[in-house]
């Protein structure tokens, strides 16, 4: 194999679609605002008290200019068109025309915690209800991970490697992580790298109810009333996360095609860290959470003292958060006091396998910005009272180094430290 390049790699564009918006603009607009975007269940019925998701608002597939009836019926696994809106919308932000030179040189891993599922809920519909020859000849490459990397290729014209780094909620940082390398040592020029999970489906949603991981909006709860207030990491009455659809994607590009495409750099990949727990299948262990941190800003030649804010995974959950917390004081000791640390999730609920490609793009958004996006529906709790969590409002303030984390059932870590240009 040939010696790595060790090229630099930046980010130069990203789209977005999630409870706040279908596109990154209007989530980017209203989550400054302070707004978060959850409501009752309307894709299904379910007989659950977790019924306050968070769907993406005024997405219909059949509203985009590439697709039509039948090619929504056919590819009815939601997250593969969901993700060519995106990747074309990512590739537009970033001012990225195809061209001959740029599409072999363009790679697409887009990650997913739970994949086509909902074709497969409709083949077994239509087998059980309709007959055999009535299931979908669609339905296999429906299910198939990397098929929305492959829709994305065929509409716009890249034919670089495209997988699907399997990551649950960490996918879309080991998609950005993978990718990173990628460009790093000259596999490829460019890479949109994200994640995508559309899994607002009965089964979905009992089974995440049944498992006590999504919060129960019953009388009493100030989220009754108030959908709004549902999601509430790092507050003392959280109660577990909101169940969210979305899609997020960033561009990465090397360094010299950046100037001689003249692009815009956003921010750069600075450092990459990823480790396994090998210890339950859902509950965090801080051992290789730390480790993981730590790994990350050495791979980026930091100091803890030198990162200057923290987008936290923060789901909502009472055990999570607080074992969250409990990594980044031993990884940052004393200094944590001073580094703001907030979660996009009080926002837009966890959208598994996407949750970490969206907030890597919110938080290069704030870092061009100088704006913190806050931990809304915060009420203090005392025993993370020494953390500064933004609670409520956005925060004008000027950064350079962000840390961005990501951990997903089966013990899975992956935090990446991007730098502002």
């Amino acid at each position: 194999m040939k010696a790595p390049l060790n090229r630099k790699v930046f980010v130069v564009g990203y789209g977005a679609a999630t409870p706040l918006g279908a596109t990154f603009d209007k989530t980017w607009r209203r989550a400054v605002k302070g707004e978060a975007g959850f409501r009752k269940v309307t894709r299904c019925q379910v007989d659950s008290a977790c019924d306050i998701v968070g769907e993406i608002p005024d997405w219909n597939p059949l509203d985009l200019a590439f697709t039509d009836a039948k090619e929504v019926y056919n590819w009815n696994a939601a997250f593969v068109i969901l993700t060519v809106a995106v990747c074309k919308e990512a590739l537009e932000n970033a001012g990225i025309v195809m061209d001959d030179k740029i599409s072999p040189r363009m790679a697409c891993l887009i990650g997913s915690a739970i994949n086509g599922s909902d074709a497969f809920r409709a083949g077994v519909h239509d087998l059980e209800q309709r007959g055999p020859l009535r299931v979908s000849p669609y339905l296999l490459p429906n299910l198939c991970a990397n098929l929305p990397s492959g829709k994305a290729g065929v509409l716009l014209k890249f034919t670089g490697p495209i997988f699907s780094p399997q990551g649950a909620c960490a996918s879309g940082n080991h998609a950005i992580g993978i990718g990173a390398r990628m460009i790093r040592d000259g596999d490829c020029d460019f890479v949109l790298a994200g994640g995508v999970d559309t899994p607002i489906m009965p089964e979905i949603i009992h089974g995440f109810a049944n498992m006590n991981a999504t919060i129960k909006v019953q009388s009493g709860d100030r989220a009754y009333t108030e959908h709004d207030q549902a999601s509430r990491p790092f507050s003392s009455d959280r109660r577990g996360f909101v169940l969210s659809e979305g899609a997020g994607v960033v561009v990465l590009a090397a360094e010299e095609v950046i100037k001689a495409y003249g692009l815009k750099p956003k921010a750069e990949v600075l450092g990459i860290g990823w480790t396994s727990d090998a210890h339950h299948y859902t509950a965090p262990h801080a051992p290789t959470i730390i480790r993981a941190l730590k790994e990350t800003i050495d791979d980026a030649g930091l100091k803890p003292e030198d990162i200057q804010y923290i987008n936290a995974h923060g789901t909502s959950t009472p055990k999570g958060d607080a074992m969250e917390i409990k990594c980044l004081r031993e990884a940052f000791g004393k200094k944590m006091e001073k580094i703001p640390v907030s979660s996009n999730k009080s926002q837009l609920g966890h959208t598994l396998g996407a949750t970490a490609a969206i907030e890597a793009a919110l938080t290069i958004e704030g870092m061009n910005k100088g704006i913190i996006l806050p931990t809304i529906n915060h009420l203090p709790d005392l025993a993370l009272a020494d953390v500064d969590v933004v609670p409520n409002e956005a925060r004008q303030q000027k950064y350079e180094i962000a840390l961005s984390n990501a951990f997903g059932f089966g013990g899975t870590n992956c935090c990446v430290i991007f730098r502002g240009v």
